[in-house]
Parts: C-alpha cells; structure tokens; sequence
C-alpha cells in the first residue's frame, strides 16, 4: 500500500493539483491496458480524478452517467425505487464494455465507488482475464469534509450530483469496507 496526502482545495477542481498522475501514467502499455479502480464514498473526489485520467486518453466509465443519459436523474425524471434496478443494469453495461476496451487495448478508469472488497477482487479477476492490469485508487476524506462537499455538489444538476442525505452518507460510511492489503494507492483528499 501507498498513502500520499494532499489537501484539497475547496470546489474540488483544484483537489489533485499536488498529486502526480505520472505514477499512473508510466504504468501505461501498448501491449497490457491500464485500468484504473476508483474507490472512495460519495463526495470523495473520485470523478474530479477519473476527469483528469479522461483528459490524458483514458476511457472513463461512470454508473451515474450511464443512468442519466439512459435514464434521466434520480427522483425527478424516474421514481426513486427504481435506482437499484438501475445501477444493475448500468454496471452490466459497463462492464461488458470495459472488456471489450480492454481487448480493443485502451487504457480505462473504472469511475465507481467500489465500496465493498468482494467486488473489487471481482473486477480485478475480470480486468486480468480479459488482458489488463489494474490500479487501485483509493481516495481517503474526513467525514465531515465530505458532508461540506456533498452540501456544495447537492446544488449541481448533473449526472454527478446525485443527492446524498445525511442518512445515506451515514450509511454509505457505516458499509465501507476500506481497502487494506489489495495494492491500494491511499490518497487522502
């Protein structure tokens, strides 16, 4: 495991500037595709990073985003009850599609939570099979950052706002299992 402190910055699209993405960027190949894991809760600064690996050439691969654009937001454009339908389908979807990237040689990051152990041993066994290595980014923030976060993103309408209550967060935080001994990269954000 490596851990790396940064601070972030308020906003959060100034959060990695002290990072150095050439750690993940050497690990790129012609011939072994990258895959990079985000990890972290909501609010943790996963897809601010997953952007940043997009802009280098990486293939970014989002639940949220396959949800809006197939199927709007969350609790206007379909009933709440329905996200867990949802998020099913928009994770088969896109793991089908990171095989295929992964056979086609691109370079990817996986832009979810990855919030349980069993599914990230699960996509890293899938990320293998299929002829890639991965990364495992986990972003580490302070409870109480990412409530400030949470508040200041909550007024966003976009695939990447989804609303988060206090509840959620608390149960979001209660259900994490934080990655410990699986090649992680620990950023705390």
């Amino acid at each position: 495991m490596t851990t790396m402190k940064f601070i972030s910055e308020s906003g959060g699209y100034l959060m990695f500037n002290k990072f150095n993405f050439d750690l993940i960027y050497q690990e790129r190949d012609d011939f072994t595709p990258l895959v990079v894991m985000m990890c972290g809760i909501a609010g943790s600064g996963k897809t601010t990073f997953a952007q940043q690996l997009e802009k280098e050439g990486f293939v970014r691969l989002s639940i949220d985003e396959e949800i809006w654009a197939t199927n709007g937001r969350y609790g206007i454009d379909f009933p709440l009850e329905k996200i867990e339908e949802f998020k099913k389908y928009a994770e088969r979807k896109l793991r089908n599609s990171l095989i295929k990237l992964i056979y086609d040689k691109q370079q990817v990051v996986i832009d979810f939570s990855f919030w349980d152990r069993a599914r990230r041993e699960l996509y890293k066994k899938i990320i293998e099979e299929a002829g890639g290595k991965w990364m495992l980014i986990y972003l580490k923030v302070h409870p109480n950052d990412l409530r400030e976060r949470l508040k200041i993103r909550s007024k966003r309408f976009d695939a990447n706002a989804f609303p988060i209550s206090e509840e959620l967060l608390t149960s979001y935080l209660n259900g994490f299992e934080t990655p410990i001994g699986e090649g992680e990269i620990v950023i705390e954000n």
